[in-house]
């Protein structure tokens, strides 16, 4: 073999090796960077709930580069605490008093979406044979709530349509399970709770339902995101957010496969949550101002109650914007927000 030949065969296997390197690194530069996203979520959060049990939020987040992890919490309260200590990055719906208290916390998140309002998804629960038949027999007697969560303004509306005030009744602060067990033993004369809990007693013989959220608390649930998370993943936000918006409509059209599914997974029947989900608006949008001027009404409920160490302006509350892919306060106009 000449030399010549020989110089020809060395250049063209160095520039077939050439080529494939660097095809491979065009490969490895256009493959997405691997980021884990922590969802935290508690028992009444269906939508986060059906997504995790389908693994549908998994496969639209693959393509991202994008790992789930999942963290239950027992309600609204610790959740957002989780998020402002960057324990989760994302927070399944929480009722609307809960981000008004991690705001009040000074914590580093944004409002990503609102579910329409479910006023009959909460309630205030006696005894069917009690003494309890309007809001005013409330008075002077022992009342369990979750601290926060969207039952407790709930329960201060209801104090306050009836002329009352919160010292004039006796409120112990409990989780739902604990809030239950104290009813029915006894130590409680009402609880004061949200779905699924109240749909799991309200066909109890001796339960009835004093009152719910009609003309009182609009309970609207909202999902959070960590501030530096959503800045630096803005397609995962979108990405989550249109998922939930098709668990939504899923489980508004067919309600009978979602209590079915649902139903093993937190331990009820499914009768019982489709009485559950029927008083869930589960329509997913995006936050503005104008879907939103409840929050103030319940921060300044609570500061009054004193429950809030300082008054809150909730309009500075930073909410996602899903066409410039960045957060901004609430109070901005959101006439081209989209999502």
């Amino acid at each position: 073999m000449t030399l010549s030949i020989l110089r020809f065969l060395a250049r063209a296997a160095l520039t077939s090796l050439l080529v494939i390197s660097s095809a491979h690194a065009q490969t490895a530069s256009s493959s997405p960077t691997p980021v884990k996203l922590r969802i935290g979520y508690q028992k009444s959060s269906t939508l986060i709930t059906i997504l995790k049990a389908r693994g549908s939020l998994e496969q639209a987040l693959a393509p991202l580069g994008v790992t789930v992890t999942w963290n239950e919490f027992a309600s609204g309260l610790p959740l957002t605490e989780a998020l402002n200590a960057d324990a989760v990055d994302f927070s399944a719906d929480v009722a609307d008093t809960v981000p008004v208290f991690a705001q009040a916390a000074h914590a580093r998140f944004v409002y990503v979406a609102q579910e329409a309002p479910s006023p009959g998804a909460q309630a205030v629960i006696v005894k069917r044979d009690g003494p309890l038949h309007t809001l005013a027999d409330l008075k002077g007697q022992r009342i369990a709530v979750t601290k926060a969560a969207g039952s407790h303004y709930l329960l201060l509306a209801a104090l306050a349509k009836a002329g009352l005030a919160p010292a004039d009744v006796h409120i112990s602060y409990l989780t739902p399970a604990d809030g239950r067990a104290a009813f029915e033993r006894g130590s409680v004369d009402a609880w004061v709770t949200w779905d699924p809990y109240v749909a799991a007693v309200d066909k109890t013989p001796d339960v009835r339902i004093l009152a719910n959220g009609e003309s009182l608390a609009s309970y609207q649930r909202y999902y959070l995101a960590s501030s530096s998370f959503a800045a630096a993943h803005p397609d995962v936000i979108s990405t989550v957010f249109a998922q939930l918006t098709s668990a939504g409509e899923w489980v508004r059209a067919h309600p009978d496969d979602a209590a079915k599914l649902l139903a093993p997974i937190w331990g009820l029947d499914a009768a019982t949550i489709g009485r559950a989900n029927a008083r869930r608006s589960y329509a997913v949008r995006a936050v503005d101002a104008q879907h939103f001027g409840e929050q103030q009404k319940i921060a300044d409920t609570f500061y009054r109650a004193a429950l809030l160490p300082a008054p809150v302006d909730t309009a500075t509350a930073l909410r996602w914007n899903f066409t410039t892919k960045r957060a901004e306060a609430v109070g901005v106009s959101t006439a081209a927000s989209g999502g």
